[in-house]
């Protein structure tokens, strides 16, 4: 497989090509046994999903472990689970698949039969408070549980040498996977928290919520009470939330969130990738926002620094998510509330990061169909952004579903020279690609395509090699210059943009 790297804003492979990735995360948090009061981790991909992957033009995995699968006691390695994670590491190579290792945690930990996952119960440091699982949604444990907050306070702090540990964890797994060719990165922690100040952090955003909803004439209070008082409407309450006060709202929270960001997140990151790096030179460090960024607040994270210097293989990954999301109400996902949540992350990269993104967990999922309008919207952003993605997250039948057909679309693969634009218009049925080259390059252009091909207009040589019946692979090789591809497609076009009441 090819070596990627970074450059500036771009990733690029060893032949110099602009690359693009876009693919879906795969994570096993875990399923709690009663029997045992442990969880089972069981990776086992006999069942063909890489193939259906691949079909589906999908290039990356963000393969989901966790610290307690790994470390299930201090200091004893899982080995025997790292060898099933490797495996599919070979499954995604011969598929011709990248993978990045994300150590995912959710509330720190399982806390044996709990919603979260992460952290195994020795490394839980909660200083006497007890955990109770949560009533409502599975996030509530992040805004109110103390024995959530303690733990990460002592994870930041290193106290009982809990981050030292962590770190040593992650050096085992560094060591397990280096040199293995479908290896793309390392995610050293999923959606940090802040701790304590977390829960100061949710107080204050119920407070704004309050004040901004009393105050801000932007919001109709008249039509927020009709929709209470309207049968099966309540939840539209959320509607006069849209972007500008919903970012107005969050960001009074910015300066707790920014110094964590600063103060906890980042030297721990520099300490992580500093061991990583004796260890694995190659793969790409990912840097994620923290959990309440997730809403659009200010992301203040800064490029990882090895030994004092900035390391030159780095990643931007964001999360966003609509209020709605792990609701049934997804279906009424805002787009112009994700999009200002992105946006917000797009003047991060430029201004302060100047590295590439993949989103690594964006979408959501509901019943029907009627949702599926935010989706297309949100991959038409990344590509105007030029980025690359990963979606959360894979369950069996998804690819089968309408989000699955939504999913699957034509994209740049690989791009000789440097991309200006991209499109995939679903209302057209069309792509399209404008890129610079200059240079003789003696690889392709690859443009994944998903459905059968009418008619391809292009100044250069081209071949398509078919995947299955419906999917290919377009090669095309060009010379310097400007080049523009047109790929019209059989049939005619479908948007869901075009069977909704109204983009917000």
């Amino acid at each position: 497989m090819d070596k990627i790297r970074t450059e500036g804003k771009i990733l690029i492979d060893e032949f110099g090509r602009e690359r693009i990735f876009h693919g879906i995360n795969v994570c096993d948090k875990g399923g709690f046994d009663p029997a045992t009061g442990k969880r089972n981790f069981e990776y086992d991909w006999t069942d063909g999903r890489i193939e259906k992957f691949k079909e589906y033009g999908m290039n990356i995995i963000r393969l989901g472990i966790t610290w307690e699968a790994v470390e299930p006691e201090k200091g004893k390695y899982n080995d025997e689970y790292l060898d099933a994670i490797k495996k599919i590491l070979d499954k995604c190579h011969e598929a011709g698949i990248y993978a990045y290792i994300d150590m995912h945690q959710d509330l720190y930990s399982g806390w044996g039969n709990g919603p979260g996952d992460g952290a195994p119960a020795w490394a839980c440091y909660t200083d006497g408070h007890k955990y109770t699982n949560p009533k409502l949604v599975w996030a509530e444990s992040y805004f109110i549980s103390k024995a959530v907050h303690k733990a990460f306070d002592n994870f930041w702090t290193n106290k009982y040498g809990v981050q030292t540990a962590y770190i040593n964890m992650w050096k085992h797994v560094a060591k397990k996977f280096d040199g293995h060719p479908a290896l793309f990165g390392y995610d050293v922690m999923n959606e940090p928290f802040l701790g304590s100040d977390g829960g100061k952090v949710f107080l204050q955003l119920i407070a704004n919520l309050a004040g901004t909803t009393i105050a801000d004439s932007r919001i109709n209070k008249a039509k927020m009470l009709k929709e209470v008082l309207t049968k099966g409407r309540a939840i539209h309450v959320l509607d006069q939330y849209k972007a500008d006060v919903f970012h107005m709202l969050v960001n009074k929270a910015a300066p707790l969130v920014n110094k964590f960001d600063k103060e906890r997140y980042m030297p721990f990151l520099n300490s992580a990738a500093t061991e990583i790096r004796k260890i694995s030179k190659d793969p790409i460090l990912f840097i994620e926002n923290s959990y309440y960024s997730n809403l659009g607040i200010k992301c203040a994270v800064e490029p990882i620094k090895v030994n004092g210097k900035r390391e030159p293989n780095q990643i931007f990954a964001p999360h966003a998510y609509d209020l709605m999301v792990d609701t049934p109400a997804y279906k009424y996902a805002n787009s112009g509330r994700v999009k200002s949540i992105f946006d917000r992350r797009k003047t991060e990269q430029d201004t302060n990061l100047n590295m590439p993104v993949i989103v690594g967990e964006w979408g959501g999922f509901s019943e029907g169909t009627e949702w599926l309008h935010h989706i297309e919207f949100l991959l038409d952003l990344f590509d105007s952004n030029k980025w690359s993605n990963t979606y959360w997250a894979y369950f069996d039948g998804l690819l089968e579903s309408p989000l699955g057909k939504v999913l699957k679309r034509a994209y740049p693969r690989a791009v000789t020279g440097r991309i200006i634009s991209y499109n995939h218009n679903r209302r057209e049925n069309t792509f399209s690609l404008s890129y610079y080259q200059d240079k003789k390059f003696n690889v392709p252009t690859e443009i994944f395509v998903h459905k059968p091909i009418e008619s391809i207009e292009t100044d250069g040589k081209y071949e398509i090699v078919k995947l299955d019946d419906e999917s290919s692979v377009v090669k095309i090789t060009t010379g310097k210059g400007y080049h523009d591809v047109k790929i019209r497609f059989e049939g005619e076009g479908f948007s869901y943009m075009d069977h909704m009441e109204g983009l917000e």
